[in-house]
């Protein structure tokens, strides 16, 4: 037997002895009845829950943040909530997002009347007007996420208009690398120049920009030939910081190859003579001070467009390595390992050519077999 109405806004379902409490949270765009449903075990608990929804929901009505607006939320969230729990490049992204973007449009929506409509037609305007990405744009999606939920933790929202948003599709990033052959002639052409430790740091052990920046001579283990990654040195805006790598899973131990072992050696021996870093940071540049992470990249740009190179960014380096480790036979989960990522379904997701690599082999493997 199907549930059976017991009271208004109260069924009861004798299959799994429960008793059900529609919430009406009023209507959508369309005028369609929006409705929520809790379950609670006996009609009593029923009773109670639904009383307090309803007197919930009167208060909500007569509260003085029923006026509260869209930037007065985010304002008391990035204040409260996001600054003293994420990272500086976090809140710096976040802010940007706001500033440019959410406030000038939406801003001025009160927060109780933000309805899935409006943040849908945000995307789409956004996307027209500022001709922002989709993988952009779901940054957009996952703040307004963020926070909405927040404000439902904080009982200032019965329900977020984000589960009811379809979120911006995210297109696959093809990553552009070089072929064995390419990075050879790429190493090659920067033999005993000052580019050389940070192309090889990338190509040929996998390590992200901000990693190959924020390398400190402390974090060298000569005597058993590895490299600890713990700090990262990045950017946002004007202002540059080190800090500890992208995630947990970022943290690892390399082995040094011959050569970049050799480079390192190398480097530290003309440091020790000529410019000692006061900060012990690995890769200088042409003043002895650290790298920015976007100096280092434009740094690299310039080379390879100069020496009519293909064109592939200093990140295309990390993706030729796992690109050139799975041509000799390495598994996504050693892949991944290197490159520091949570699991083998994060490596296969950025580096879909390998994946497809592998079925090819599978498929010739069966077809080999019968034949």
């Amino acid at each position: 037997m199907a549930r059976k109405t017991v009271e208004r806004n109260i069924a009861f379902d004798d299959v799994r002895q429960l008793y059900y409490v529609s919430m009406d949270l009023g209507r959508d765009d369309s005028g369609k009845r929006i409705k929520q449903y809790r379950t609670f075990p006996t009609l009593t608990a029923a009773r109670n829950g639904l009383r307090e929804f309803l007197a919930h929901r009167e208060q909500e009505r007569q509260s003085p943040h029923h006026q509260l607006t869209l930037d007065d939320w985010l304002e008391y969230w990035m204040d409260t909530i996001v600054r003293p729990n994420r990272a500086e490049t976090t809140v710096y992204a976040y802010q940007k997002i706001i500033d440019n973007h959410l406030s000038p449009a939406l801003g001025r929506t009160p927060l109780l009347k933000l309805s899935p409509r409006d943040i849908q037609q945000y995307y789409s305007q956004v996307q027209r007007d500022a001709g922002l990405s989709s993988n952009t744009l779901r940054r957009h999606h996952d703040l307004l996420s963020s926070s909405l939920r927040s404000a439902v933790r904080q009982e200032m929202l019965l329900v977020s208009p984000m589960d009811r948003v379809e979120p911006p599709r995210s297109k696959l990033y093809e990553a552009d690398f070089y072929n064995p052959e390419e990075l050879k002639r790429l190493y090659h052409l920067l033999e005993g120049l000052p580019l050389e430790l940070p192309v090889k740091l990338a190509g040929s052990l996998g390590l992200r920009r901000e990693e190959i920046c924020g390398l400190k001579w402390e974090n060298v283990n000569f005597p058993r030939r590895v490299l600890y990654i713990r700090q990262a040195r990045t950017a946002f805006g004007a202002t540059i910081i080190q800090k500890e790598t992208k995630n947990r899973s970022s943290v690892r131990t390399l082995y040094l190859p011959e050569e970049v072992f050799t480079l390192l050696s190398a480097e530290l021996d003309r440091q020790q003579r000529e410019v000692p870093s006061p900060s012990g940071h690995v890769v200088l540049d042409h003043k002895g001070l650290p790298y920015s992470p976007n100096a280092l990249s434009l740094a690299f740009t310039r080379f390879v467009r100069n020496n009519q190179l293909p064109r592939v960014t200093l990140h295309g380096l990390r993706h030729s390595f796992a690109t050139i480790a799975s041509f000799q036979g390495a598994s996504l989960f050693d892949i991944g390992k290197a490159l520091g990522h949570s699991t083998p379904a994060t490596t296969g997701r950025i580096y879909t050519h390998l994946i497809d690599r592998t079925h090819e082999e599978t498929l010739m493997r069966v077809s080999d077999a019968l034949k």
